[in-house]
């Protein structure tokens, strides 16, 4: 069965656990540290901080930007519920804005038709590891004061105009198993602002600097050094990884372009895509649905995965929270996306073996 990820663990990483656990001090400490401070240099950024997961990124980042009750964030429907659902915990709101069809992120055109007095700050996405368009999205930002927040969790490594993700306002990453790179559970924020960096070092910490003199409400957001140090082993390999992965999409999307009814993925010029995804749309041409389609690759032993089938706005947590949006681009591209395998695993005849499926369906 080709799957759909497969994370690339190794002797390095089996034995950088093993240093950690002969250390006797498996929590946070010096190699969250040490994580840290490579994780921020190859960003690009003066600061980086750790956390247990991707979630606990993009909520403490909103924290520590100061977003709370009333506000109104600004951010796209067409994404993992983390991403709306970080706002909700703040006790903001999000507001939401239709995607471009040909990239699946937030369409930048259309964002200040949204701004209201409350709106405080705009969240966007890069999709499946395609960055946003960062200068037309930061221009708006500067125009109306804007606090900028990236959720950047599928985007390691991605690129705008040779800058990084996460370097633009204030990054959020994800470090769970199916992303270009694993820490098991884990996730990072970036920044160059060292006043918001060290209150999103109390926040993940119970709101304390000093032990157990708490000077703000926080949460138990800290990373292990474990964690740690399966990341400082994955981060080396990254660039490899994500090599493979952009050598593997480019491969599908000679093979499978001449399928009438499947549109590869578009990849934005300017931009470095790293396919966290390689995300395909079937339309009615095809001759058959995404789901009959998603079917018949596995009865061909060949993974797939829909991401995702229904955008934030149609959620029943949202439906219940009053959301009625009207967002035609976002509804009709999680009725055709389906996921193929990509990942740095495969190889030269599993990418065959998928090319082979889809033309024979």
């Amino acid at each position: 069965m080709i799957t759909i990820s497969a994370p690339l663990l190794e002797g390095n990483e089996i034995k950088a656990i093993g240093d950690v656990l002969k250390s006797g001090r498996p929590t946070q400490g010096p190699i969250v540290e040490e994580f840290e401070e490579a994780f921020a240099l190859f960003i690009g950024t003066e600061y980086a901080i750790a956390v247990n997961s991707g979630t606990a990124a993009l909520h403490v980042a909103l924290l520590a930007a100061g977003i709370g009750e009333g506000d109104e964030v600004i951010t796209t429907p067409f994404s993992f519920i983390a991403t709306g659902n970080a706002i909700l915990l703040c006790g903001a709101r999000p507001v939401f804005v239709d995607i471009d069809e040909n990239t699946f992120n937030i369409n930048p055109h259309i964002i200040e038709q949204k701004i209201t007095p409350r709106t405080r700050a705009l969240l966007v996405v890069h999709l499946f590891g395609q960055p946003c368009e960062m200068d037309k999205i930061t221009q708006i930002c500067q125009r109306h004061r804007l606090i900028l927040i990236e959720d950047a969790c599928q985007a390691h490594g991605a690129e705008y105009q040779d800058k990084k993700t996460g370097s633009f306002g204030i990054g959020c990453f994800s470090f769970y198993p199916t992303k270009n790179m694993t820490t098991g559970e884990g996730g990072m924020i970036t920044t160059d602002d060292k006043e918001l960096a060290d209150k999103a070092r109390m926040i993940r910490n119970r709101g304390q600097k000093e032990r157990y003199f708490h000077e703000i409400l926080g949460y138990n957001y800290r990373m292990a050094d474990i964690a740690a140090a399966l990341g400082i082993c994955q981060l080396k390999k990254l660039p490899e990884f994500n090599r493979k992965k952009i050598e593997h999409a480019e491969f599908l999307i000679r093979e499978i372009s001449h399928i009438e009814g499947l549109m590869p993925p578009f990849v934005a010029p300017d931009v470095k895509h790293v396919f966290h995804q390689f995300t395909i749309r079937v339309t009615e041409d095809f001759g058959i649905s995404r789901d009959e389609l998603k079917e018949k690759l596995k009865k061909r032993e060949v993974m797939t995965e829909i991401y995702y089938p229904l955008p934030l706005h149609k959620q029943p947590l949202y439906q219940k929270l009053g959301y009625d949006d009207n967002l035609p681009l976002s509804e009709k591209a999680a009725q055709e996306v389906l996921s193929l395998p990509v990942h740095p695993g495969l190889e030269q005849e599993d990418l065959k073996v998928i090319v082979r499926a889809l033309a024979n369906v």
